[in-house]
């Protein structure tokens, strides 16, 4: 069985966004409600995964990692709301 690895985007309490990256998303979301994800999220409390995109690779994921954590908060809500929901096309 192939590890699975995603980008995520999470809405927090304050209406927030926080990305990151996991190979399990729903794993990854109730660490950050118990306080033991990221020191971000101790902060601000997750409400609701609002994003996740799944790639081939762990090399794949965080580069889009990397780009969404550079969108403007409006570039990031576009991607949320986008159709496709995907920051670029996964052949997953």
């Amino acid at each position: 069985m192939e590890k699975k690895h995603f980008v995520y985007i999470l809405l927090t309490e304050r209406d927030t966004l926080y990305c990151g990256y996991t190979d399990n998303v729903e794993k990854r979301f109730q660490a950050h409600l118990e306080g033991k994800g990221a020191k971000y999220t101790r902060a601000n409390k997750p409400v609701k995964i609002v994003f996740q995109q799944e790639f081939l690779s762990k090399h794949e994921a965080l580069q889009a990692e990397y780009r969404i954590k550079k969108l403007t908060r409006n570039k990031k809500l576009n991607l949320i709301k986008s159709p496709q929901n995907q920051l670029v096309q996964s052949p997953v």
